[in-house]
């Protein structure tokens, strides 16, 4: 089954060639889809010189933009499998196979990766890794979702959630969400170990005096996200 892996990235180039590198090495066979998401320095052309497929947009769209646009280039070409990493290497692609098996075995539509499973790796603050539990139980609370790491951007879609996602994707902090519309529109959603690491370049979007503000952003989402949304 062809693979498609989308890494959107806003002013990555630093990073990249260890992302794009890994890639290759660790887990061959998937093509990897960069979406610039607006950069200012030369992700885009980093991207290209590592052999990648690169999407420009003419505008910062957020991380569920750009999300979004890699799962319409997957449908539109006929991927039956896509994943998702991050562009700041902290997600290891040697995880990549044992999340998307469930998938090819039917177990499941979308596979997140969890490092909340095993016992090593890069797991955040003290701060966040108390949100994330309370993100797991308001999941679980509103639609029944069972995941121990919602917010982990380490995901691999089936064909029924490319067709989902490339239609409705959230717009900002998607992940918890994304789980959600998954649930409810039908799909299963499963979770699988993985080790993250530290980003070597750079700094995370959310800083420590914005976890509160993400999320409370996050729960109005959740409580205002619509009941249900079929899948073919």
């Amino acid at each position: 089954m062809r693979g498609l892996v989308i890494i959107p990235a806003l002013n990555e180039a630093r990073n990249l060639p260890r992302v794009l590198e890994s890639l290759r090495r660790d887990a061959p066979g998937w093509d990897a889809c960069v979406v610039d998401d607006g950069s200012t320095d030369e992700t885009a052309r980093t991207a290209r010189e590592q052999g990648a497929i690169v999407l420009r947009l003419a505008q910062n769209l957020g991380i569920g933009g750009a999300v979004q646009t890699g799962y319409l280039w997957a449908r539109e070409h006929g991927y039956g499998i896509a994943a998702q990493i991050d562009g700041d290497g902290q997600h290891d692609p040697q995880f990549l196979a044992a999340a998307r098996a469930p998938i090819e075995e039917g177990k499941a539509d979308l596979v997140v990766g969890s490092r909340y499973l095993g016992s090593d790796g890069f797991r955040s603050t003290a701060v966040r890794r108390a949100g994330i539990r309370y993100l797991s139980w308001f999941l679980r609370l509103r639609c029944g979702a069972r995941v121990t790491d919602p917010t982990s951007g380490f995901r691999v879609a089936g064909r029924r959630a490319i067709e989902l996602f490339a239609a409705h994707y959230p717009s900002d902090y998607p992940e918890p969400e994304a789980i959600a519309l998954a649930t409810r529109s039908g799909l299963s959603v499963s979770e699988v170990p993985v080790v993250m690491r530290e980003r070597e370049h750079g700094r995370s979007s959310i800083g420590a005096g914005g976890t509160v503000y993400y999320l409370v952003k996050v729960s109005l989402a959740l409580i205002l996200l619509p009941a249900r949304r079929g899948v073919a």
